[in-house]
């Protein structure tokens, strides 16, 4: 796939994350809002923490 594509794809997935992130934020504390970047870092961080558990379980991360 063309690095022009995945751009164009990664920033619509980024765009649709941060709605989601802002609408879920706005439903979980209903009569007060939670900011929008404590749930996409905690969304962001689990991801990353799976990725790396991931990774390591499969005995490819050498380097």
């Amino acid at each position: 796939m063309p690095h022009g594509r995945l751009v164009v794809l990664a920033a619509l997935m980024g765009g649709l994350l941060l709605m989601a992130a802002d609408l879920l934020a706005r439903w979980l504390v209903a009569p007060q809002e939670l900011p929008v970047g404590v749930l996409t870092a905690v969304l962001g961080g689990s991801y990353l923490l799976w990725l790396m558990h991931r990774r390591g379980r499969r005995g490819t991360g050498a380097a």
